[in-house]
């Protein structure tokens, strides 16, 4: 298993954590393949009943990905490289057992997309979620897509086109946090949803998560082809290497 990824289970509930603190658990492709292959081991684990995905450190649960590797992305590699990114809202769909994100920190771009694929949501009330990516010039697709599932057409533009990070408040009033807790509180919180799900029914809760996952993936594809084309014009265009350039000259100053 990768550094990205820590694993520990306790009392048959895992807690698999984003393990980047320093760069606030963004998105590697190291990173992106550790999750996946979390997700199927821990699946797969009879000693496993149930599963919290969260970041580590209190600041991030995940800021998005990681901006090097976007930087340094042609035109060519996005598919490839989206493809490892989106692989992860796949693979947390295809796990049988419950999923809950314990969002304990900013949750921005591909790390809000996790929260949202992911069966429950547990925010920290200092938590900021959004989805940014149009201001890093990256056209605002899986996520507009992903965001559809759970809020309304003019939200839903308002914040793909401003990029703006909403307040865990905000994100509760919208029904995207499923509950709101102190920041010690978030794990305690997830595991105690994820070990409660793990109660009912065995036959009910797949074939209840397995419908929820056949609607999300209803329109996977299609967003997956348009994020593919929208990246590749807007990385030809070179705007997201402008603007990331920008962004790490300016931290650099710091």
């Amino acid at each position: 298993m990768t550094d990205s990824v820590a694993i520990e289970i306790d009392d048959r509930i895992a807690i698999l954590k984003l393990n980047r603190e320093k760069n606030l658990n963004a998105v590697s492709a190291d990173l992106a393949r550790g999750v996946a292959d979390g997700l199927i081991k821990l699946d797969d684990d009879d000693g496993v009943d149930g599963i919290v995905l969260t970041g580590a450190g209190d600041r991030a649960f995940c800021a998005g990905v990681d901006l090097i590797e976007a930087r340094d992305a042609k035109p060519a590699d996005i598919e490839s490289w989206f493809g490892n990114v989106c692989n992860i809202y796949r693979q947390i769909l295809a796990t049988r057992k419950p999923v809950i994100a314990a969002v304990n920190g900013v949750a921005a771009g591909a790390g809000f997309q996790m929260a949202l694929v992911s069966d429950l949501r547990v925010v920290s009330k200092t938590a900021k979620l959004g989805q940014p990516e149009i201001n890093a010039g990256i056209p605002s697709v899986m996520g507009s897509y992903w965001m559809s599932l759970h809020i309304g057409w003019s939200k839903n533009q308002e914040l793909s086109f401003t990029g703006r990070l909403m307040d865990a408040e905000e994100a509760y009033r919208l029904g995207i946090a499923n509950h709101l807790v102190e920041p010690g509180e978030v794990i305690p919180k997830a595991r105690e949803i994820a070990q409660d799900f793990a109660t009912k029914p065995k036959v009910a809760w797949a074939r209840t998560k397995a419908r929820f996952r056949e609607v999300a993936m209803r329109g996977f594809d299609d967003a997956f082809r348009a994020g593919v084309l929208g990246q590749q014009e807007a990385f030809a265009a070179g705007e997201p290497q402008a603007v990331i350039e920008k962004f790490l000259a300016s931290r650099s100053k710091k």
